[in-house]
Order: C-alpha cells, then structure tokens, then sequence
C-alpha cells in the first residue's frame, strides 16, 4: 500500500500535534502514532512547562538559569530564542484550550522547580502533560486535513539508501522522502511519500531497567535518523530524575515530580537526616544532575536501596489539592504522603542529546525536522532544566511548521521509492529472542552506563553490546517484521550511541559523571556554543 501526505508526522505529543494543527492550512498531514495518540511521553509530564509571565521574572533569569543548568554546553543564541519566545507559545497552549491552574487572584499559579531562581512552571495539578495532550488532541481531532494513524510503528526513513544509492554521513543531499510504516493489525508495511517529515518521537528510557518513561519510549526517532545518516550529538547526557518512587515491581517508575520539593518537601535518609547540604548550597533544589548523583552517592554509602523525600511537615489540605495524582498512588501502596515519608530512587528520564537540528528544527537530511525529545536543539546542553522540554517542543515545532510552510510548494513527491519487500521472510516464533535480549540490554546499560560511569565499565558495556547487536541484526534480516524486534533494534542503536559519545567525552560534566575524568575540560571557542 502506498500513500502520499505533504506533511507526515512521527509522534503524537505536544511537539507532533501542535506543528501538525500550524501546518494542516497548507497540505495534508498525517500523524503516526505507534499506540493510542494520547499515550505519549507528553502525558506523563507532571511538573509543567516554563516560561515567563510576571515580574520580578526576566528573560534573563530564565536564560541564566538555563545556561547554569546545561553546565556550559548549551548554545547560548538557542537558549535566548527559546526562553524570548516562550510566553507567545504558551499564550497560544492556552488559546487551543488548555488549562492552567490559577490562584484566587486569578493570575496563573506558577511553580518552582530545581535550578530555576523564580516561580515560573506553569501547571494543570501534577497532570500538566495530560491536560496539554487533551487540548491539543481536540483541536486536531477537529481538523478535517489532519489524519492519525494510531497503533502504527514507523519502520525507517525513506532516503536515496533505498534505491541503493550511497548515503553517507556528512554528505548534504541526503533527501527524506517520507517512511515504512508497519499496520501490526493488518501485517502490511505502507509507503508513506511525504514532502516534509517531522520527528516527534519522544525519548529512550526503555534502553535502562529503570525509567519513568512509558513503554514506547525506545528512541525509535533518534534510532531512525542515525540509521539515515543524519547526524547524531550528545547523546551521553541522559538525565536520571532523582526522584521516582521506589516500588521494583512496577514499570514505568512512577515519578514524583521536581514540583514537590520546589513546594517545600526535603530529601532525607532513611534516618530522616537532611543530606543535600554536603552537595549543594541550594540543597533540595538543586539541578537535577546534582541531586541525582547524591543520591546515587548516598544510596552506595549506606547500602540503601532508596531514600526519602518528606512532605510531612507541609500543610495537608495544600499538599493534597496540589498533588493528587501523587497523594493517590503513594496511598495505593500504603504510603499516605502527609504523615509518611515517600520512599524515591533515581531513574532514566530524559534524553538531552539526539538528532542534530538547527534554529528551524531541521536536521543534517533535507526535508527532515525533528523537535521535542528525540531532537538535540542545543537549549539543554549536558544538562535539561526542569520543565523547559515542554517549552522547547512548542518552540521548535512552531519554528519547524514556519520553515516547511514556507519550503512545501517547492518539494516535489520522490515516486522511485519501492515498496516493502517481504519475500523470503519467515515469521519468528521464539519471543523469547527478544525479550532476553532486551533484558541483557537494559541489564547493560544500567549497571556500566548509568548515573556514574568509567573508562573500564563503557569498555565492557560495548564489547557486550557488539554481540546482542549482531545478534539482533541477523533476527531482523530474517524475520518478518514486527513491532518488537523494531524496538530492540532502536534501543541496541541509541545505547551504542550513549556509548561511543560518553567514550569520547574524556571529562565530567553535567549528566556524564566519568570517575577517570573527574574534572570539566576547558569549552573550547568552536564548540556549539
């Protein structure tokens, strides 16, 4: 089956719906979702998004904050326009329905999170990202040019590779001419030809055992466009969120948002002693990265396997009204958050590297856009500020549908693409080839390229990994294809890239701890920034 969009759309989070509703006047855009089109990362986001509303906030402020945070490798020109722009983008959130939570005054109530000097997270409760996705989705449900594939799985990118054509990285008339995307349902793979594609994929937790990530999070964005020869940076920067709640049989880890301790609850041991001091002056508020590595620290010193987070001593009544979906499942498992401390743990959370964009969301392939988690912008540098993600997806999807609105009438359909082939093709029986698999691959990554890592562990992570990837590659040649074994493959494919990246950054800095290279190298004048 073939068929031909002007605009196709990888993802259905905030960074896929809202350049898919700015571009729909200007062509026809299909949206591919490989679940239900609200199951997204986006969904998940509790804390909400930052921007700057009222005084005494600056721009400036935010930037400072950002730049602090990214630990000297975020582009400073990237980090201006976004934070310049960000109220425009969340005054147009809130035009296509969405709901702030508002005090009494009737002014937006604004959080505060880890690293941010002021009160400027935007939030719906601790449900931000869900009541975005329900906006959002009701405005393009609405829109009569825009079509959602759901239960999809986007295979690879079409590219000149496909008419056996040479591509190689760094050449600079690679084209993307649209996707294979498989119907489980209907086991047929159809050829979308697009005259823009967009990815909007969203992150990798899966690639570790633990995560606050759903399940379709397996960087098959970024894993495509590597694959595409588009080029791929800072991918060794995975942000740990210090806090998910401590409960071994659950997956995803549910997290327990930063927003908590910006409204006043404290880290503590088991024996209830504040620690955070002996790591940073701003202690519970800390930068992310900080504060999971002391934790991480604290955990190994005692033997421990979680720590506390104590909202204890907050007022009740708010604790509640603010945190619901929280108050709900700690009382789930028995722990009420009020009299309770709550037990946390870091988790793989967020993925600050990916493919490699420019001001306008374009990455090194022509005609490809990429935004949100799967793209590397350059905002977040070695480390992403609490609630600037949801910021930078509407930014750059808005900078991305200007550009290919103003490109579209000049790209023209690529008709030479072939369709599938299956022929040959035999249907794999055995699951446990993969399941076992991705077991070894997350077992892998947690335990040589996690929170903290060195020269010896990176070594022994990739000389296993070259294996399970062989492994994976001859399954995949022969299978008939499948959303599982795909998954597999864009895991093997982004943990080889955290891999080889954390390899080659010989220092410490920001979310890549090294204990062989403890110190920050010197920026250099030609790096990004």
């Amino acid at each position: 089956m073939r068929k031909k969009v002007d605009f196709l759309v990888i993802g259905s989070g905030i960074a896929g719906l809202s350049f898919a509703l700015k571009v729909a006047k200007h062509g026809k855009v299909c949206i591919v979702t490989k679940d239900k089109a609200e199951e997204t990362a986006t969904k998940y986001a509790q804390g909400g998004i930052a921007a700057v509303m009222y005084s005494p906030d600056t721009y400036e402020k935010h930037i400072s904050d950002t730049m602090i945070a990214g630990d000297d490798l975020s582009d400073e020109k990237i980090v201006r326009l976004t934070i310049t722009e960000s109220t425009e983008r969340v005054k147009e959130l809130i035009e296509w329905g969405t709901l702030f939570d508002k005090t009494e005054s009737g002014k937006y109530s604004l959080g505060r999170e880890g690293g941010h000097s002021e009160s400027r997270v935007l939030h719906h409760k601790d449900s931000t990202g869900a009541e975005i996705i329900r906006a959002l989705l009701h405005k393009v449900k609405e829109h009569t040019n825009i079509e959602i594939l759901e239960n999809h799985f986007t295979i690879d990118l079409l590219t000149q590779h496909h008419l056996g054509m040479g591509v190689s990285r760094g050449m600079s008339d690679i084209q993307c001419y649209g996707a294979y995307v498989l119907s489980p349902i209907k086991g047929e793979v159809i050829t979308i030809l697009s005259k823009v594609t967009l990815l909007a994929t969203g992150g990798a937790g899966n690639v570790y055992s633990t995560t606050t990530n759903p399940p379709i999070a397996s960087g098959d964005g970024t894993a495509m466009a590597y694959r595409a020869k588009a080029t791929i940076e800072n991918m060794e920067f995975v942000q740990f969120h210090p806090t998910s709640l401590y409960n071994p049989n659950e997956k995803p880890s549910f997290l327990i948002t930063e927003a908590l301790r910006g409204f006043g609850a404290v880290l503590k041991t088991r024996k209830e002693e504040e620690f955070m001091e002996k790591y940073d002056q701003r202690k519970s508020l800390a930068p992310r990265d900080i504060v999971a590595r002391a934790i991480d620290t604290e955990m190994k010193l005692s033997g421990h396997d979680y720590l506390c987070l104590d909202a204890t001593h907050l007022d009740k009544n708010q604790l509640i009204e603010n945190f619901p979906r929280i108050y709900a499942k700690c009382l789930s498992v028995g722990i009420d958050i009020t009299k309770d401390m709550i037990p946390v743990v870091p988790a793989a959370h967020y993925q600050c590297g990916g493919v490699k964009v420019d001001e306008y969301g374009r990455s090194t392939v022509n005609n490809l856009y990429a935004s949100g988690e799967c793209a590397s912008t350059g905002l977040h540098g070695a480390n992403r500020l609490a609630s600037n993600s949801l910021l930078e997806s509407a930014v750059f999807s808005h900078r991305a549908a200007k550009d290919a609105i103003d490109k579209i009438k000049a790209i023209e359909f690529f008709d030479r693409i072939p369709d599938w082939d299956a022929e040959g093709l035999i249907l794999n029986e055995e699951m446990i080839l993969i399941t076992q698999t991705m077991r070894e691959l997350q077992s892998i990554m947690s335990n040589y390229v996690g929170i903290v890592r060195s020269d010896l562990r990176l070594k022994r992570a990739l000389d296993r990994l070259e294996i399970i990837f062989r492994e994976t590659e001859d399954l995949y040649q022969k299978s008939i294809i499948s959303t599982h074994i795909c998954e597999l493959r864009n895991l093997i494919n982004v943990a080889y890239l955290i891999i080889k990246m954390a390899q080659l950054r010989k220092e410490s800095r920001g979310l890549h701890f090294s204990i062989d290279h403890p110190e920050k190298a010197p920026i250099k004048m030609n790096s990004r920034r």
